[in-house]
């Protein structure tokens, strides 16, 4: 149990030490003084982590450079907010992995979670374009996903050709890009909010995206319906990354977000494609 419990405790302070040396390497990246000052309070804390596991073992420990680059590159790519909760995530996975070896030592346990519950909380203070905006992120999202693969599943029997559907879709849904994104502009004047034209073009710029991502296997792909499955898929695929992004980000239940957008995306198809076969055979539609 001893020569276990030491190597809890050297992972720990492997981690208090890789955590020290992320947090203050995003803060000499940053030119907002409220984040740069909240990461360097937590880097200091980690470090303080680190000096009391390593009056226990004796050991010096080195930062692991390559955990470290990587952390901060995802800091870089997907926000301060998403890269930090996922490594805090990470750690407290770990220790409820070992758990019951820590109550042997219940002054050590208490320490962990009284620390990982001040760093969370310091993380929930950091000021962050990207989520202040991520209701309007979700409402381009969202409306695209389900108007343009009810459309496109609809065109898909109605036309049954892959590059009438593909470029029908692609002026749908930038045209209904344009829209919603005036929709939401209005939205926000009315609410009185500051920033409405910044909410407007985040609401836009995602639309757009998946727009792109939704019509693409069309254009790729001389089958409808296999084009139709891929497009399918890639749905499913950007609900799946987008909520579990969010799910980090704002700390929200991942699943039940995840499958209450995939049934309404996935159900609003197969009935747009009803009305397809619908329309099809009472125009009697061949194109």
């Amino acid at each position: 149990m001893e020569g276990k419990l030491e190597k809890i405790i050297l992972r720990e302070q492997q981690n208090e030490i890789n955590a020290y040396y992320i947090y203050g390497k995003l803060a000499e990246g940053l030119d907002d003084a409220h984040n740069k000052a909240i990461l360097e309070k937590i880097s200091n804390d980690e470090y303080k982590h680190y000096k009391y596991f390593n009056k226990r073992t004796g050991v010096e420990l080195r930062p692991n450079k390559l955990f470290v680059g990587f952390t901060i590159f995802i800091c870089k790519i997907f926000g301060l907010t998403f890269g930090l909760k996922l490594l805090e995530k990470a750690e407290q996975r770990g220790q409820d992995a070992y758990g019951e070896i820590l109550d042997d030592i219940p002054e050590i346990r208490t320490f962990m979670e009284d620390e990982e519950r001040h760093e969370m909380e310091l993380l929930q203070m950091i000021n962050e374009e990207r989520l202040e905006y991520v209701g309007s992120v979700v409402l381009g999202l969202n409306d695209a996903l389900v108007e343009l693969t009810g459309a496109l599943a609809g065109y898909t029997f109605a036309f049954g050709n892959s590059k009438i559907i593909a470029l029908t879709g692609l002026i749908t849904g930038i045209s209904a890009s344009f829209s919603m994104a005036a929709s939401e502009y209005l939205s926000s004047m009315h609410n009185g909010e500051e920033n409405a034209l910044k909410s407007s073009v985040y609401t836009g710029i995602s639309y757009i995206f998946t727009v792109a991502f939704l019509t693409a296997p069309y254009f790729l792909f001389a089958n409808p319906f296999f084009s139709l499955v891929v497009t399918l898929s890639i749905a499913v695929l950007i609900i799946l990354i987008f909520n579990y992004y969010i799910s980090v980000a704002k700390d929200t239940p991942f699943v039940k977000r995840f499958l209450e957008m995939t049934l309404i995306s996935l159900g609003v198809s197969a009935i747009s494609f009803g009305v397809g076969i619908l329309v099809k055979n009472v125009f009697g539609l061949e194109i």
